[in-house]
């Protein structure tokens, strides 16, 4: 059992670190038409994730207010929401300042770009510890599969912001090896999140569906702030909803038949 949480908490982090390490793999950034396309996949992965994996446990595990069961999934999402926007309000933005100009500049931006990909993946971190530590409480509508699912969900998220972090590093002429170990670092708080939420179980298990319906809350802000603006600019904006919708099915399939 614990060898399958390792392997789900980490899962997250793999992805990231497999972003970053496109820095190998391509001579230059990656390319708008690829990067539509990665992130259109991740958003629609992140969707449906956030409803199968997050809010329908959360509905689930408070069937027993009755009528009321949907208020600490709307409560907790909402918060979830507000969280992440407050959290873009006192960070920096993830997107990179295109207006910027020189190498200082560049520079600058590239280092709030590192640190607001940082902050993000803290969320989603807590997510898998979130729902790990529902699955140990036996937690109604919680499977390691399901679990499993999610994690896997976040992992493929994860490897366009890893290259995404990477790339630009590279770009302003940083060794291979640096922009690597930037990408990897930005990630490693995700497993870091995740395992103190564990320890916390005696805390989150009685607020769990509040803590779901939060984890999803701030996945769907991300989609909404960020990845959804991100596969929408410029031209061939189709391939990105192409994508969304590839990367929805294929998580509603992850966690409906794992789950």
């Amino acid at each position: 059992m614990y060898g399958e949480i390792t392997r789900g908490i980490l899962l997250p982090f793999l992805g990231t670190s497999l972003g970053a390490a496109m820095v190998f793999v391509l001579k230059k950034n990656i390319s708008d038409h690829l990067q539509k396309i990665l992130t259109g996949f991740a958003a629609g992965v992140m969707v449906a994730a956030s409803f199968w994996s997050l809010l329908n446990p959360a509905l689930e595990s408070s069937a027993s207010y009755g009528k009321l069961a949907f208020l600490p999934a709307a409560v907790g999402f909402l918060i979830g929401i507000f969280f992440l926007l407050f959290l873009d309000k006192v960070t920096p933005h993830m997107h990179m300042d295109k207006q910027c100009e020189g190498p200082e500049s560049k520079l600058r931006s590239t280092t709030k770009l590192i640190l607001a990909v940082t902050l993000h993946n803290i969320p989603e971190g807590m997510s898998v510890g979130v729902i790990y530590a529902g699955f140990l409480s036996g937690n109604v509508g919680i499977t390691a599969a399901g679990a499993l699912a999610l994690s896997l969900g976040i992992a493929i998220q994860n490897f366009p912001e890893g290259a995404i972090v990477s790339m630009p590093l590279r770009g302003e002429g940083m060794p291979k090896w640096q922009t690597f170990l930037y990408g990897v670092l930005s990630g490693i708080v995700e497993p870091i999140a995740a395992v103190i939420t564990l320890f916390a179980a005696g805390i989150v298990v009685p607020v769990m569906p509040y803590l779901l319906a939060f984890a999803a809350g701030a996945m769907i802000y991300v989609v909404v702030e960020e990845l959804i603006p991100e596969m929408s600019e410029g031209k061939h904006t189709n391939v990105g909803t192409i994508a969304f919708a590839f990367g929805f099915v294929v998580m509603m399939i992850l966690d409906v038949a794992l789950g």
